[in-house]
């Protein structure tokens, strides 16, 4: 086990650049705080490289973290690489997965330029409750491993595949693989309930302010929308998300 305790360590500085959406696309990896994140992470085979520890915390015997090196810091280094306000003292360092397509997937929740870090974390996790097969995030969107949605996504991110790329591609891949494609929007669209839940689907919710982009709009085997009973203009993107997910799901 090694000790540091300058922030101005060549290590801690590495540490830290993962605060930063480049460095994490340039190393392929990303940074965890927090006992439940660290121990999720550690249920992946082969995803946590490293593990730091505050020289104040112990770690508890139920984190087998086994031969992963782990290194300590003092509070010093601990303020440089804490985002939360009263940190655990824990974090690790994970490689980000390899992004693919999965044809035998049968269920798909598609995020087009969803701003919110913690809107994003939010529908992920609502996604991974519902047993969605794999999220796929549009151009636009927020850094899928910003700490904030990290954060909201409660170890998500390590449950099902979270890929990132151009939302017309995926559509056509989907379309490829005979998954029917719907869209959220009030213009010609129709009330939720009255498309029959099917195991095969892929759901599409937009950004906050302006909703899925018409031309991704137009891709779509059929658009829906949630009626708004009260007096309220619109749902929040994250609720909207989960209210669809669990109909089509047929729980």
């Amino acid at each position: 086990m090694k000790y540091i305790h300058s922030s101005k360590n060549p290590q801690v500085k590495q540490w830290k650049k993962l605060h930063t959406k480049k460095e994490r696309e340039t190393t392929k990896t990303f940074l965890v705080e927090g006992f439940h994140l660290v121990e999720e992470a550690l249920k992946v085979d082969d995803t946590v490289m490293e593990i730091i520890v505050s020289e104040e915390v112990e770690i508890p015997p139920r984190i087998n973290y086994g031969s992963i090196p782990v290194t300590t810091v003092n509070k010093e280094v601990l303020k440089e690489l804490a985002e939360t306000e009263n940190t655990q003292g824990i974090f690790a360092v994970c490689k980000q997965p390899h992004q693919e397509f999965f044809a035998d997937r049968k269920s798909y929740l598609l995020l087009d330029a969803v701003q919110d870090p913690g809107n994003l974390g939010t529908i992920i996790r609502t996604a991974d409750a519902a047993g969605i097969d794999a999220v796929i995030v549009g151009n636009g969107s927020v850094d899928i491993y910003n700490s904030k949605v990290l954060r909201s996504a409660q170890g998500s991110h390590f449950h099902l595949p979270i890929i990132r790329g151009d939302l017309s591609e995926w559509i056509q891949k989907l379309k490829e693989s005979n998954v029917p494609i719907y869209g959220t929007a009030l213009e010609n669209g129709t009330i939720y309930t009255k498309v029959k839940p099917s195991t095969s689907f892929a759901l599409m919710v937009g950004n906050e302010g302006n909703g899925i982009q018409p031309e991704l709009l137009k891709q779509t085997d059929q658009n829906l929308y949630i009626p708004i009973l009260g007096q309220s203009e619109s749902l929040n993107v994250a609720v909207a998300a989960g209210i669809l997910l669990y109909y089509f799901k047929n729980i």
